[in-house]
């Protein structure tokens, strides 16, 4: 008699030590060669991460690359302001600094993200000419700071918080072994509309999406759709299926196409679960093709009208904030934080009954 087919479930399972082959460092050293140059830094210290952890968004001592400045005055008040400055607590990281300074040097800019997860939600704080571009520490550090999406990997219950079984300790005390890492990745200017994110579900390539939602012409071409749907399944056959046994054939990758569609190299990894976005799909719909076995679907915007080009709102608009509020929340708790947005909405308030105006009006920023 036929043993039984089982019918897989909308998610597999993960466990603690395969989720843990989504992180950069895990994929990153099998998959170097097509994907895109990049520096790892770990372990970090316990103060680096408490200050990622901290509230207030401000930049530590030293990161920025400034001229230096003369110190020596003999003011008396200049001294008294010293003096109050080195009461407040100081963060500094000049290991950290240097080893982000190399990397620039190397690579000429970099990006930055954690394990897991990149601060492409605070690309509105950098220029929007050159988004996520960072040439100081300075730049890494506001990024990171301005993020929602980094908060996720400072937490390791956050990180597991999918995982089957859950993460327990082990008989000696630990749990999963979980380091928080620093990565800084070569940058260059993407064409966003060439960026595609492919599901993989029991090693079958069953889906792959564009991940920007907005609509580009190109993407009209049926000929440019299966030219495109061919490079990524011809790609994945080389260079990835079958050759990374943690995941047990199930993940998702994002790709950057060449200008001629024809080739690309891999981005990122995410593991198949809710967490990752499915973009033009959903996880239903995915499932369906799956359990159907009829190949691979591609899925473009390829109307003005579609669903996902018709969003007008900025991608990220909840993370965007007016630049003095950052320059406010330096340094101070929450509490403090929102003491001084109120007096500074106070004065304002003030300035337009009397008909002033202050100098610093809050400010839009675009998104990336």
């Amino acid at each position: 008699m036929p043993a039984p087919v089982s019918t897989p479930a909308l998610f597999p399972p993960h466990s603690p030590e395969a989720l843990l082959a989504f992180q950069f460092s895990s994929w990153y050293p099998r998959f170097a060669d097509h994907s895109i140059k990049s520096t790892v830094i770990r372990p970090l210290s316990a103060a680096f991460c408490a200050y990622l952890d901290s509230d207030g968004v401000f930049v530590p001592e030293g990161a920025e690359d400034l001229p230096a400045e003369s110190t020596l005055s003999d003011d008396e008040d200049a001294s008294d302001a010293e003096d109050e400055d080195d009461e407040s607590v100081k963060v500094a990281f000049p290991e950290l600094d240097a080893k982000i300074r190399e990397a620039v040097a190397e690579y000429g800019a970099v990006f930055p993200k954690l394990n897991f997860s990149s601060p492409r939600d605070a690309a509105w704080i950098l220029p929007a000419s050159s988004p996520l571009k960072c040439t100081t520490p300075a730049d890494v550090y506001l990024l990171l700071k301005s993020s929602d999406f980094v908060q996720h990997d400072l937490t390791p219950d956050l990180v597991f918080a999918d995982c089957e079984p859950p993460r327990t300790a082990a008989a000696d005390g630990t749990s999963s072994p979980y380091e928080l890492e620093l990565v800084l990745r070569k940058w260059y200017p993407v064409d966003r509309a060439r960026e595609l994110r492919c599901f993989v579900r029991q090693e079958t390539l069953i889906g792959i999406s564009q991940r920007d939602p907005n609509y580009y012409d190109f993407w009209n071409e049926h000929e440019t759709q299966e030219k495109v749907a061919t490079a990524v399944a011809d790609f994945w056959e080389k260079h990835i299926k079958g050759k990374w046994e943690q995941t047990q054939g199930d993940y998702t990758f994002d790709f950057l196409l060449t200008r001629d569609l024809s080739r690309g190299h891999i981005v990122d990894f995410n593991p198949y679960l809710p967490r990752t976005d499915p973009l033009l799909f959903t996880y239903e719909e995915l499932h369906a093709i799956l359990l159907a076995r009829e190949g691979l679907e591609l899925r473009v915007v390829d109307s003005p009208a579609h669903p996902a080009a018709a969003r007008n709102a900025p991608a990220h608009q909840h993370n965007m904030v007016p630049i003095e509020a950052l320059t406010m929340s330096s340094g101070r708790d929450v509490g403090e934080f929102a003491d001084v947005l109120q007096e500074e909405i106070r004065k304002s308030m003030a300035g337009e009954e009397d008909g002033s105006t202050g100098e610093g009006g809050a400010r839009a920023h675009s998104p990336n």
